[in-house]
């Protein structure tokens, strides 16, 4: 089957209510490309490896979470940058991003899925800018912070860092996917156990310890592989197109 792409556009910005969320980059077409999709490939990044598995897979159109034109970026298109939209438009493959109204999706977002993957069952969000970000909730059963790590690589398929901060067991947990780090106080405000997030800095660890909540840097990519995924098989279900997660490597 084939979707217009505007269509597409006006189905996925309505859908993540791309147009009511401040971000740091465009959400929804960043790159115009051909006008009716058949194939479309998704992935967490526009890496150049994404944008040439495209071509390889001759798809009309890539969605990405981390798609490109971020705020304070250099403008010109210059060298890695003139690489990527060289290629997408020689080859007319359109490429849609959604940055923040992807995490936040009550179903298909990345928070929402991070907790159907580790068992967390939540109950609700943490006071943060913009509204519904950080997500709160339970365990299925107590755990030991060690065990809890166990539990994440076991279902991320990576170890995890954590910060011990303290002998509490973890019940109750915060967590926002990606580079979220810098949003431990407003969990820690929240009186859970632990935080989860995919980074972590210099300054996470002593805030960590000082505030008394276990933190954990699950992986950038991998507390966000699932948002992504999701979104494809809910456009390939409403539409009956091709779609094609391509999982690009990476440790961070």
């Amino acid at each position: 089957m084939i979707v217009a792409r505007d269509h597409l556009v006006d189905y996925c910005n309505i859908l993540l209510d791309a147009n009511n969320i401040s971000d740091y980059a465009p959400n929804g077409l960043q790159v115009e490309g051909k006008a009716e999709i058949e194939h479309i490939i998704t992935g967490v990044t526009a890496c150049q490896a994404l944008i040439d598995q495209a071509i390889a897979e001759k798809a009309d159109a890539i969605l990405v979470h981390h798609g490109y034109f971020w705020k304070g970026e250099a403008l010109p298109i210059t060298g890695m940058k003139q690489r990527r939209i060289k290629a997408l438009l020689a080859h007319d493959i359109n490429l849609l991003g959604y940055h923040l109204p992807l995490d936040m999706h009550e179903h298909l977002g990345n928070n929402a899925q991070l907790a159907y993957q580790l068992h967390f069952k939540a109950t609700g969000t943490v006071a943060s800018q913009p509204p519904g970000l950080i997500w709160q909730g339970m365990l299925e059963k107590p755990m030991s912070l060690a065990d809890f790590a166990t539990h994440v690589c076991k279902h991320l398929g990576r170890r995890p860092l954590t910060i011990e901060a303290g002998d509490h067991p973890i019940e109750t947990i915060a967590w926002c996917t990606g580079g979220a780090q810098n949003y431990i106080e407003s969990a820690a405000r929240s009186g859970v156990d632990a935080y989860l997030s995919g980074e972590i800095s210099e300054q996470t660890v002593h805030a960590a310890r000082e505030l008394g909540v276990h933190y954990i840097a699950a992986g950038h990519h991998a507390t966000e592989r699932y948002g992504i995924e999701a979104l494809g098989q809910h456009l390939s279900e409403q539409f009956a197109v091709k779609v094609t997660f391509v999982d690009i490597d990476n440790p961070a």
